[in-house]
């Protein structure tokens, strides 16, 4: 066995799980880039993993890596950082351990991460909201399960590991209705519930009569739905929405669409900025601030209260029909 396997192996197990004590979805997001990683360089050399030393993973191999992630694989530059991150958490564990590959290590350690322009934020507005809705078939069990899933991701703003993290213990639907749940940094959270959603819960609880500590939307076999499956009939659903609301086409679904679809509706709904953070578990206000660049409707308020005292607020609208289609031109 060369170097590399048994350090990696004492990282995963000593280090993440035993010294950090990291999330089962950190020890899972890291243990995916090292399979995309392993099985690159293992292509590359010809070599199995098992036979590989730190050496067969300079700078360079994971520079080449990184770019394969994006052009082959077609990855965001987001998510070519976030694997990085995670390559880069290795080898600074692997340098108290490996002080005689110190060259090589300082050379991964000096990749950088990529800079990248913050993109447009899709989000629902209440028509797709209420299309998207109305395609599930809730003649079926598997419908009525998915319609109170998709009706709780809209309302809650939940990320997609939270919602299928969720069991029948973690929901109170007593007079101060609730869903509790762990986020990112092992964060605890109580996000309140709609009296539409209570009611859609109590009749998927009443069906589903599961136990405390099994999953609220589990499979047809009673275990736990894995975020694939949550998109996977997310598409579904919106191919049939499609039909009565066109305009769906335009968006990539997914349930972070839907999560922002949630903090729009809060902020439009005029939510102070901080509580959104709150609700959706922001470590922070910056993550929060794009919200209110997406929301046109607060830019053109700005504007309308930027406008002279003896001049109406509002969009300018042409006097005549002839000077609108000299404008339009």
């Amino acid at each position: 066995m060369s170097a590399l396997a048994p350090t990696l192996e004492t990282y995963f197990l000593e280090r993440l799980r035993t010294q950090r004590n990291a999330s089962p979805q950190t020890v899972a997001a890291y243990r995916d880039t090292w399979r995309l990683l392993l099985g690159f360089v293992s292509t590359e050399t010809g070599k199995d993993p098992s036979q590989f030393d730190l050496s067969d993973l300079s700078g360079a191999r994971i520079g080449a890596f990184l770019q394969w992630l994006e052009e082959t694989r077609h990855n965001t530059v987001r998510t070519r950082n976030a694997r990085l991150a995670a390559i880069h958490a290795f080898f600074h564990y692997a340098a108290y351990r490996h002080p005689e590959h110190a060259a090589l290590i300082q050379h991964v350690l000096a990749i950088p991460a990529k800079r990248f322009e913050q993109p447009h934020i899709d989000f629902l507005t209440t028509a797709e909201s209420v299309a998207l809705l109305s395609a599930v078939d809730q003649e079926t069990w598997v419908g009525r399960r998915d319609y109170a899933l998709l009706t709780v991701l809209v309302q809650t703003g939940l990320r997609v590991s939270e919602l299928t993290g969720l069991t029948i213990a973690d929901v109170d639907l007593g007079s101060s209705a609730v869903v509790r749940c762990i986020g990112k940094g092992r964060k605890q959270r109580a996000t309140p519930l709609t009296t539409a959603t209570v009611a859609t819960l109590k009749a998927w609880l009443t069906e589903w009569r599961g136990a405390d500590r099994q999953p609220l939307f589990p499979t047809v076999r009673g275990n736990r739905l894995s975020t694939d499956a949550v998109q996977w009939l997310l598409t579904k659903y919106e191919k049939r929405a499609r039909v009565a609301c066109p305009s769906l086409a335009r968006k990539h679904l997914t349930p972070h669409v839907l999560r922002h679809t949630c903090a729009m509706n809060l902020l439009s709904s005029g939510v102070d900025i901080t509580v959104i953070a709150l609700w959706l578990g922001h470590e922070s206000l910056q993550a929060t601030q794009i919200y209110i660049h997406a929301d046109m409707a607060i830019k053109e308020q700005a504007i309308a209260r930027t406008a002279p005292m003896d001049v109406k607020p509002g969009r300018y609208r042409p006097p005549d029909t002839l000077l609108a289609f000299l404008e339009s031109l």
